[in-house]
């Protein structure tokens, strides 16, 4: 496994009553913090209803991302395949890679709300068959020199052929995976990378270990090739200088997410309002749903979720407002500073070498003391008057 990355999935998740183009923008800078902070890659997400989830078009929004950043990747997270025509999706995705410079990912799902799709006139039902049938026209218009003809009960696709293909040789393709086998087939039916998504909730954890042998055994069906070097796995964190602040900085926000969002909106499946901020919160975390506490906290959450599904490549983490900006943003700095050097490895040398000078840092300010009086001996004995 090559060392690890790190990046952040902007859904968003924003509780309504802000003003919507100061939250776009307030996002837009957070993706320029995140690329000063050296963070590999952020994920902007397709949502069209709900209230919460506020971008609708990913690739417009990564575009402007595009022109305030220099080296993060950007990746659509994702673009609900059924909803649009695959020629479009791989134009637009091709049309960001240049505007990045290189530096575009397609990340590609069925669709997560049943309203999006209800208002499209889409049965949530064909979903995943028609990700299928637009991953089909989307990696061959993406990966072939040749015109792709395609006909299927939702799209008719006539010779087509990019004129302008993706700046990047590969470009990368992603398939999103909750709690199905169906993403993991997917990465494995198109040798494609993948991002769990569900993984922060308790039914998601429990897949991790099983997730990837899914891809492998589709993989293997289809002949193609998949490396859990491209599998990335959401986690929401939130890190402070000590534990007791990172939890304090997070009990009502977690609440009001959890209850406004997750309940009242969604409905989801399973899920009750809690009326005690802080249990749910400390549950939350012992169960491994979120990573809350100090950077050496996190770095031991992080430890025991690779061990938990097998080895990964990168951790991203999901975006939220459960604190307030200021705290918020200071997690972000303190996880670049403290927890992302230690989980690749960048720290042990430092230490490495500061042991090393203290194990003979006697003997050598010997040494180095002996030269000086041998070198004010010599000086003495050559200008004896000065």
């Amino acid at each position: 496994m090559a060392r690890m990355r790190f990046g952040v999935f902007i859904a968003p998740h924003h509780p309504p009553g802000e003003h919507p183009t100061l939250q776009f923008e307030r996002d837009l800078r957070l993706i320029e913090h995140l690329d000063q902070l050296g963070y590999d890659e952020v994920w902007v997400g397709e949502h069209h209803s709900g209230g919460w989830e506020t971008i609708g078009h990913p690739e417009m929004f990564l575009a402007a991302a595009a022109q305030r950043t220099h080296r993060i990747k950007l990746a659509t997270g994702v673009v609900s395949l059924p909803y649009h025509h695959p020629y479009n999706v791989a134009g637009r995705i091709a049309q960001l890679d240049h505007l990045s410079r290189g530096r575009a990912i397609l990340g590609t799902g069925p669709g997560a709300l049943p309203s999006d799709a209800r208002t499209l006139g889409i049965d949530p039902v064909v979903l995943r068959d028609r990700q299928d049938e637009a991953l089909a026209a989307i990696t061959a218009l993406l990966r072939n020199d040749e015109p792709v003809s395609m006909r299927t009960e939702w799209f008719d696709l006539v010779e087509g052929y990019l004129q302008v293909r993706p700046l990047q040789e590969e470009l990368e393709i992603v398939a999103a995976v909750s709690l199905s086998p169906s993403g993991m087939k997917l990465a494995g039916k198109y040798g494609l990378s993948v991002i769990s998504v569900a993984s922060y909730s308790e039914e998601g954890l429990q897949a991790l270990p099983t997730q990837w042998g899914w891809a492998e055994t589709y993989a293997e069906e289809f002949g193609t090739t998949v490396h859990r070097d491209r599998w990335r796995v959401m986690m929401p964190f939130h890190i402070a200088e000590t534990r007791e602040q990172a939890f304090s900085e997070i009990y009502d926000g977690l609440a009001h997410w959890h209850n406004e969002y997750n309940v009242d909106v969604l409905h989801r499946p399973g899920a009750a309002r809690t009326e005690d901020p802080k249990a749910f919160a400390h549950t939350m975390v012992e169960r491994g749903g979120a990573i809350v506490g100090t950077p050496d906290d996190a770095v031991e959450a992080i430890t025991r979720l690779v061990e938990l599904a097998g080895g990964f490549g990168t951790l991203v983490g999901f975006m939220h407002d459960w604190a307030n900006h200021e705290a918020t943003m200071r997690s972000y700095d303190l996880f670049a500073r403290y927890v992302i050097p230690r989980v690749q490895g960048l720290i042990a040398p430092l230490e490495r070498s500061r042991d090393l000078l203290a194990q003979n840092a006697e003997g050598l300010m010997k040494q180095a003391g002996e030269g000086i009086l041998k070198a004010i001996r010599e000086h003495n004995a050559a200008h004896p008057r000065t």
